[in-house]
């Protein structure tokens, strides 16, 4: 118990110490927070959908229809009409056979790579990959090799002395940086090398492509250049769960051997309902998009005209580079007094001297919030 105790003080010497908030109501862009009313620039409710009356309706009637809980696993009794229809719809929406429901996205990641891959083949993870990825690369115990950031070269040649089985990991909008990722030149490099390509486009679905289907979508790639992609429903879609697309032959073999799959109870269905009606409004509703578009541009000819350290990226995720933890947490902290939430994403989420501020934004956010932000950002301390 000593030993805890001193490495949660160095925490708090090294300003890495992690604290919770607990959030007492929740309105749309709006937070209230030990009785302080912020407004919320860290969610990733890209496109406002988390509070919508409809969703809330049809998680209702899911309720009624369903009950609260699954009750079982998928592979048991917890697997519903609710659940299948929504795979079904998924699946038409991204253009692939088939889509497999996961409870989270972290358990998506894992189970695709534990179930295709292991001891002697080989996985090639992008540096900023989401811990998700490593750490299913690390359950998998295959040999797990990191390319520095979207260096295409240097994969290829770590690909040519690789041996068994061979897969491309990574994330397709890096949530910490909110660039890119290569898909185009890394699908052409998977199929160089027979290696599958995997692509986690947990920040991209529902922002990103025609109708929001997502990054390689964006990039006009589908299921033959990417054969296996993961996505969430808690983020842009603003429900919960995430889903697996790829073939019919990858899809029954993750149903087979996914043990975050087979092991775990099935969301409810009320949340299935829910995500359907989410789809359905993200597919419809465009200007969310366009109007995450326009805030995205204005913010970023704001912050280059302060001379602020903005990071390259075209996404909803905004970084402001500090530098060094105490600075993030100063800069966070000057602007909650002043009732704008953006956290503090410190070492180990981000390397070492490049601690930062991680604004996020959303179609949510109306002109006097948005404003709000610029003017507290006009004011940051450098």
């Amino acid at each position: 118990m000593k030993a805890l105790q001193t490495e949660l003080e160095a925490r708090h010497r090294q300003h890495l110490y992690r604290r919770r908030r607990v959030v007492e109501k929740n309105d749309g862009a709006e937070l209230w927070v030990d009785g302080q009313r912020l407004i919320n620039f860290c969610s990733n409710d890209y496109l406002g959908l988390a509070g919508h009356p409809d969703i809330a309706a049809a998680m209702q009637q899911g309720v009624r229809d369903w009950g609260v809980g699954s009750g079982a696993a998928h592979l048991v009794t917890g697997h519903t009409a609710a659940h299948h229809a929504l795979e079904e719809e998924l699946a038409e929406f991204t253009g692939y056979p088939r889509v497999l429901l996961f409870s989270t996205g972290y358990m998506a990641n894992q189970g695709v790579i534990t179930a295709l891959m292991g001891r002697g083949d080989t996985l090639f993870q992008d540096r900023l990959n989401h811990a998700s990825l490593i750490d299913g690369a690390l359950q998998s115990r295959s040999k797990l090799k990191r390319y520095p950031h979207n260096e295409t070269v240097a994969l290829s040649g770590q690909l040519r002395t690789a041996n068994g089985e061979k897969m491309i990991a990574t994330d397709a909008v890096f949530s910490m940086d909110g660039d890119l990722a290569p898909l185009p030149a890394l699908a052409e490099i998977a199929a160089q090398q027979q290696a599958w390509l995997m692509v986690d486009d947990a920040h991209g679905f529902g922002v990103l492509g025609e109708e929001g289907r997502g990054t390689s979508n964006h990039f006009g790639l589908g299921p033959t250049e990417v054969p296996i992609l993961m996505a969430t429903l808690g983020k842009a879609l603003g429900t919960f769960g995430a889903f697996v697309a790829g073939s019919e032959a990858l899809i029954e073999m993750l149903i087979q051997q996914a043990r975050s799959y087979i092991y775990t109870t099935a969301p409810p269905a009320a949340v299935a309902e829910a995500s359907r009606a989410s789809l359905q409004i993200a597919r419809r509703e465009s200007w969310r998009r366009e109007r995450l578009n326009e805030l995205i541009v204005r913010l970023r000819e704001h912050l280059l005209k302060l001379g602020l350290p903005l990071m390259n990226s075209p996404t909803p995720i905004q970084p402001i580079i500090a530098g060094d933890a105490a600075c993030a947490l100063a800069w966070s902290q000057q602007l909650e007094s002043e009732g704008i939430l953006v956290g503090a994403i410190r070492p180990p989420t981000v390397p070492e001297g490049s601690a930062r501020l991680r604004i996020t934004l959303s179609a949510a956010h109306n002109d006097q919030q948005f404003d709000r932000l610029l003017n507290a950002l006009s004011r940051l301390q450098q």
